[in-house]
């Protein structure tokens, strides 16, 4: 299946040359490098993006070393991982349902008392995990993950050095496993670096959303770059597709959000003054038939914050099962688009090692491009 290279306008900020770009500016002034990915992604077989697997059992399949008790001290690098993630670093072919099963029923233990999956560690906190047993009917290979998924990640990543990885995620990709998903995108780029000691997810966008997603290898400079969310020194800009015209002169959408849970175990999210503070800025790129394309940034990074917040100005997102149109959707999956209208297109931040300014941009993936192409004005 192929698509066309991303339009050179789309960026206007810098000239990109492979993965290492002409310098240009950022809107405030400082310096930018500009990067694009070297990987071909244009033939990756797009039917298989959102068939990572569901676990419908909970197969567990460890090292021989598991068979006993073990304990781990965390080191200086380890120190504020949740007890999960560290977890999983050494459960790698485990499910993440059964890391929270026996946390949860204190087989795990920190300093030799109970703890919470969410427990952020320690320098010196001793770590207990039980004896763990192969399942008689489990056969798996090393790390349970198809090679076409590995396949797939591996031509997905747009840039890497010793300290980050961006990646372009395909829609339908879940960003970590849980919630009947078995694995997700950080297991299997753990898969993909298993010499890697730590790989972690530095922000997260929802399954259905494509585009840039930034890890972080070490603990060092996961905690510069979350230092740098917390300052409003990231850059996130999304490409959306409005299932109604934009209103005319909205370009703020500064309404509070609250995520509502559900009897039946599940949840949403809706406008609220009950809510947290969001705050987006919605931009028309394109006129489309009875549509628009727009760009939006974020300010805050709440949970379906861009589709609700475009809900709210009644425009819900074309693809949107949750919040949009049925019937539109449905009409438009025939002419391929099956996914949610939504990319994040680019992302900007500074190396915490080398001090450069960084923007990347992901392609768009070539459904998203097509039904551009199909709803443009001529």
């Amino acid at each position: 299946m192929s698509r066309r290279a991303p339009k050179k306008n789309v960026n206007r900020r810098s000239e990109q040359s492979g993965r290492s770009g002409k310098s240009g500016r950022m809107s405030d002034g400082s310096k930018v490098k500009a990067h694009r990915p070297v990987k071909n992604i244009n033939n990756i077989n797009l039917s298989k993006q959102a068939h990572f697997t569901e676990s419908k059992s909970d197969p567990v399949v460890l090292d021989a070393a598991f068979q006993k008790v073990q304990f781990f001290e965390v080191t200086e690098e380890d120190q504020g991982q949740r007890l999960d993630n560290f977890l999983m670093r050494f459960l790698r072919r485990a499910p993440k349902t059964f890391v929270y099963r026996i946390v949860r029923k204190g087989e795990v233990r920190v300093n030799k008392k109970r703890a919470k999956a969410n427990q952020r560690l320690e320098v010196g906190d001793m770590v207990r995990v039980p004896p763990v047993r192969l399942a008689e009917s489990t056969t798996v290979d090393e790390t349970g993950i198809p090679q076409e998924e590995l396949n797939l990640i591996e031509r997905c990543i747009l840039f890497e050095d010793k300290d980050l990885m961006v990646i372009n995620k395909p829609s339908g990709v879940a960003v970590h496993g849980g919630s009947g998903v078995r694995y997700g995108l950080i297991e299997v780029l753990r898969a993909l670096r298993p010499l890697a000691k730590r790989l972690e997810l530095v922000h997260r966008i929802d399954r259905d959303t494509s585009g840039c997603l930034l890890v972080a290898k070490k603990a060092s400079v996961l905690k510069a770059l979350h230092q740098q969310m917390r300052e409003d020194k990231f850059e996130k800009r999304y490409l959306a597709i409005t299932s109604h015209p934009w209103p005319e002169g909205v370009k703020r959408v500064d309404v509070p959000l609250q995520k509502i849970h559900l009897q039946d175990g599940g949840w949403h999210v809706k406008v609220s003054n009950e809510g947290k503070e969001a705050l987006s800025f919605f931009r028309v790129k394109q006129s489309l038939k009875d549509m628009s394309l727009v760009e939006v940034k974020l300010k805050t990074g709440r949970t379906h914050q861009i589709r609700v917040h475009a809900l709210s100005q009644g425009c819900a997102l074309l693809g949107d099962d949750k919040y949009g149109d049925r019937e539109l959707n449905k009409r438009y999956r025939k002419l391929g688009m099956k996914r949610l209208a939504l990319h994040a297109q680019f992302l900007g931040f500074v190396h915490p090692a080398t001090e450069e300014r960084l923007l990347f941009e992901a392609p768009l993936w070539s459904d998203f491009e097509r039904i551009i192409q199909e709803l443009s004005i001529q």
